[in-house]
């Protein structure tokens, strides 16, 4: 087994040439519970720090897109608050979703982080240049990816996950600056 630092030295070397993020929701922006109303519609929990993370790396020029299984409004409201335009919800093949948003914005997979934590990610995560899982997930997606959280999904793993893009491609120290400002 590698040795964590050498696995974080290594990560971050895939990781400089991100370009693009892409997400699952449930699992990884959500803890991966499914609440809903007595009316039936499904609610959503999502964490302020990985609100953040995203816009952070939005402003350092990393796109990112939400490939999610489901769809629902809550959803798109918070997709739409943090400014992400390339949402794909209630896609049944991920790697479809990904390989036509990589098409359209000039992409290879080469410069592409991913995020999942069940089966249905893997074919976008095994691609990838570089590939997440929160603790919480599948040990099918646990033993494929490159790095696995500290934070739990719906707590900050998705924060981690941009903090770590944000130090391989050396604008951390400079985002962190600007927020002491």
């Amino acid at each position: 087994m590698t040795p964590p630092n050498n696995q974080l030295a290594l990560v971050l070397t895939k990781a400089r040439l991100v370009e693009l993020l892409l997400l699952d929701v449930d699992g990884v922006l959500t803890d991966g519970g499914l609440v809903y109303t007595a009316q039936g519609e499904q609610t959503k929990v999502f964490n302020t720090l990985d609100g953040h993370g995203i816009k952070l790396l939005q402003q350092a020029g990393v796109a990112v897109a939400i490939i999610s299984g489901r769809d629902n409004p809550a959803l798109h409201k918070r997709m739409a608050d943090l400014g992400i335009t390339h949402v794909y919800a209630g896609v049944h093949d991920k790697k479809i979703a990904a390989q036509q948003l990589l098409s359209q914005l000039g992409l290879t997979w080469s410069q592409v982080a991913a995020m999942g934590d069940d089966w249905p990610d893997l074919p976008m995560l095994m691609p990838a240049a570089v590939a997440f899982a929160p603790p919480q997930a599948h040990p099918e997606v646990v033993s494929r990816v490159d790095w696995v959280t500290k934070q739990a999904s719906g707590l900050g793993a998705v924060r981690e996950v941009c903090d770590m893009v944000l130090q391989a491609r050396g604008v951390y120290d400079q985002a962190l600056q600007q927020a002491m400002k």
